[in-house]
């Protein structure tokens, strides 16, 4: 399976940690962007109701529910199928637009993160 497609929105846990709901307002209105060291760039957008929608690295579209969960971030994807796991991941409390942070991918990959304004 290529993590830049299928596991994507997986990935991008490694946005949001240690916070409430009320913390991930930037998010909420904008978008978290993950960039794999190959240079492609995958997209998240979270949801007040607790879904999300994602756009992978190579195009390819997902989407599913996330919760918080002893202060990280956690994805749970549905479609295009439901992943066998739940990726949970920190993001910096106070992430506004603009905001930078590592992370990795399911396989280990570094990833870079961001909060890019708009949807």
């Amino acid at each position: 399976m290529n993590d830049e497609i299928e596991m994507t929105p997986l990935i991008f846990a490694a946005a949001l940690a240690a916070v409430g709901a009320s913390d991930l307002e930037a998010a909420f209105e904008n978008t978290i962007q993950s960039t794999y060291p190959s240079g492609r760039s995958a997209k998240l957008w979270l949801a007040r109701d607790g879904s999300f929608t994602a756009r992978g690295a190579k195009g390819a579209a997902s989407s599913g529910v996330w919760s918080i969960k002893a202060g990280e971030l956690c994805l749970k994807q549905r479609k295009p199928f439901p992943a066998p796991v739940t990726y949970c991941s920190p993001i910096p409390a106070d992430a506004k637009i603009g905001s930078e942070w590592a992370a990795r991918s399911l396989k280990g990959e570094p990833l870079k993160n961001r909060i890019v304004a708009g949807r």
